[in-house]
């Protein structure tokens, strides 16, 4: 641990050496204000015990200014009109939902003005919906959106996020028809208010193209997908992982309608971004490299297929516990292609492997177990 005292007061950061009063004095105990924060410098493996690791931590002071802009950032987000509703806003945040809604409970028996009652309404609209709880979530969204409606023009960019919200419940419902209806009305606001290049924009044109791909209509998820991509080309930098995203959301509709030369074209433009972004044995590598192993594999290049496969399984038998499912999901693309290849021994081995994980981590009755062993049964009989 490191501690700059020229960063160091007593009002700003109080701390005290307790290695004295400790029943384990060795143990060189230091005591801190709760408010303290450090910097992580290094980590690395204790030179004189590997089951320990050493983390350099460096005291900052209030003046950070690193901090301080994320400290704004935080305040900013956490939006209410009261410091008790913005206490509820971070419990959403954290996840703390149960006590979230027990205070945005109280608040709503309390609430004095109809902005205040829709306010509270969204928050437990928003809560309930990361529970699971969707029935109940549309109910709460709707009573914010009787109140905003009846108070706020009809373009109000709150009125938006709340068809949003709806729609985006309704889309974990799987009710693909409400949920297009909720999110094109909340297009309509958005198109209305904001410049055609705004993010915010694409994000909207992204639920529906995610709503048309559930519903297996490539061509209008294709539609919404370009929209995206023609919004962050022109407003991100060129190596922005959200254009990875759009360009790989293209290169996933083109390979799901059959197009797989035009899909290798856009996983491809994913991964060049992705390896500028990322370390080289990241998972999201991983998963762009599979994806262009499976567009070569559909267009009969098994080789090509196996070398991206293997990339693949390089980075995810490096990043990933030996039992994790996504190196089953390897084994098994690499089994199958050599499969397809026509070498059937190699496929066997890879699909053994993959039979193994899958055994270990998934009850007997379940899908993915049953294709592998499919697989294995196909290769066996043209040994």
């Amino acid at each position: 641990m490191t501690i700059d005292l020229s960063k160091v007061t007593v009002s700003s950061t109080p701390f005290a050496l307790i290695d004295e009063y400790s029943a384990i004095p060795q143990e060189q105990e230091i005591l801190f204000s709760m408010h303290t924060v450090f910097r992580v410098g290094e980590i690395k493996q204790s030179a004189s015990n590997s089951r320990l690791w050493e983390v350099q931590l460096t005291l900052t002071d209030d003046n950070d200014p690193q901090l301080a802009a994320l400290t704004k950032r935080i305040q900013a987000e956490l939006f209410g009109p009261t410091g008790w509703h913005r206490l509820g806003h971070l419990k959403l945040k954290m996840g703390y939902f149960n006590q979230a809604e027990e205070l945005y409970n109280e608040l709503l028996k309390d609430a004095s003005s109809d902005s205040d009652r829709a306010h509270i309404y969204h928050q437990l609209g928003r809560l309930q919906s990361g529970k699971g709880q969707y029935t109940e979530a549309v109910s709460s969204y709707k009573e914010a959106l009787e109140i905003d409606r009846k108070t706020l023009p009809e373009d109000h960019s709150s009125l938006a996020n709340t068809y949003n919200n709806i729609g985006l419940v309704y889309a974990n419902m799987g009710d693909h028809s409400k949920a297009l209806q909720f999110y094109e009305k909340t297009i309509k606001i958005k198109e209305k208010t904001l410049s055609p290049d705004d993010p915010d924009l694409a994000l909207s044109y992204d639920s529906i193209a995610s709503v048309y791909d559930d519903m297996r209509d490539y061509t209008k998820a294709l539609e919404f997908h370009d929209k995206v991509l023609k919004i962050r080309e022109k407003a991100l930098p060129p190596n922005h992982p959200h254009l990875a995203t759009s360009y790989n959301n293209i290169g996933v509709a083109c390979f799901d309608k059959g197009d797989y030369l035009k899909a290798l074209e856009f996983y491809e433009k994913a991964l060049k971004i992705k390896e500028k972004a990322l370390p080289p044995n990241h998972p999201h590598l991983a998963t762009s490299y599979n994806n262009i192993g499976l567009a070569y594999n559909n267009m009969g290049d098994y080789s090509k297929a196996i070398e991206s496969y293997d990339k693949a399984l390089q980075i995810r038998e490096q990043a990933l516990p030996p039992n994790h499912l996504d190196l089953a999901y390897s084994y098994n693309s690499i089994g199958v292609a050599h499969s397809d290849k026509g070498d059937y021994s190699k496929a066997l081995s890879f699909l053994e492997k993959a039979l193994d994980i899958r055994q270990q981590c998934l009850p007997s009755t379940h899908p993915a177990i049953k294709r592998v062993i499919y697989n294995i049964d196909y290769v066996k009989k043209k040994m």
